[in-house]
């Protein structure tokens, strides 16, 4: 008779989230469908520690002297460094795969070499430009500006983690991260997990103003929307999700919140 496993704990959920998403020292002490969803619901917070990690680094430059373009650049470096460009790489790969054109055999083997090809170079490009354009002018009006939207765009980009976790989004591929976290959180615990980043997210924009606390909850609403429809796109073309096209809806949903917040 096949026991059980036991329901991870606190500890297990947040190992695999840090342990998952980041570089930081993290040991993942389990590795099932369980820990996964615990995971996935913790991925926001995985998200703000990058995110005030970033803040800081960009704040430390201002406060040496630095340029708003160059306290862009040191908070845009961050998250990169503390992913070991994992998301990057996923969205420069999804490109190349959507970019193919090919079926969706062929299109999960072009996303499964090492190298980049046109697309994804072009990608990458133009969305590292975007966030270091945004951040240099949320930083022009203040440094906390510019920490307080590193710090959303970077929870936000998690948090769709999340929603594409959810049940009802198969993985394209029966290995892999995507394999191993999809379809573990409910539908219920998704949207409640949004809601609760939007509103703290909010709360937090609040120190601005009531605007402010508007423009922060819309910045994320934002974000959301944009990854929701990326994952749709790939559902569509590689019949589910993988760990690349985790990397995209990370990349595509934080710079549409950091976007909404510099124009807004």
């Amino acid at each position: 008779m096949t026991e059980t496993p036991a329901p991870p704990s606190p500890s297990d959920a947040l190992r695999f989230a840090f342990g998952t998403l980041t570089v930081l020292p993290v040991h993942v002490t389990r590795w099932d469908r369980a820990a996964a969803r615990g995971g996935m619901l913790c991925a926001p917070l995985a998200g703000l520690v990058v995110g005030l990690c970033a803040a800081a680094v960009g704040g430390a430059l201002l406060l040496l002297g630095g340029s708003p373009l160059l306290a862009a650049v040191g908070t845009a470096a961050v998250p990169a460094v503390l992913t070991r460009g994992l998301h990057l790489d996923g969205l420069a790969d999804t490109a190349d795969g959507l970019g193919s054109g090919k079926p969706a055999e062929d299109a999960l083997r072009i996303m499964k070499q090492s190298d980049i090809g046109p697309f994804g170079v072009l990608t990458l490009l133009f969305t590292l430009l975007a966030q270091v354009a945004a951040l240099s002018e949320l930083y022009a009006g203040g440094w906390a500006r510019g920490a307080a939207a590193a710090a959303v765009a970077a929870v936000t980009a998690r948090t769709a983690l999340t929603l594409a976790s959810r049940a009802g989004v198969p993985a394209a591929r029966p290995e892999g991260l995507g394999a191993a976290v999809a379809g573990t959180v409910s539908v219920r615990a998704a949207l409640l997990c949004a809601a609760l980043v939007a509103a703290g997210c909010a709360a937090a924009g609040a120190a601005f103003g009531p605007y402010g606390a508007l423009r922060a909850a819309l910045a994320v609403l934002a974000g959301l929307g944009l990854g929701e429809l990326v994952l749709r796109h790939c559902r569509r073309r590689f019949g589910g999700v993988t760990g690349d096209v985790f990397g995209a809806l990370a990349e595509s949903a934080g710079l549409t919140a950091l976007l909404a917040l510099a124009l807004g």
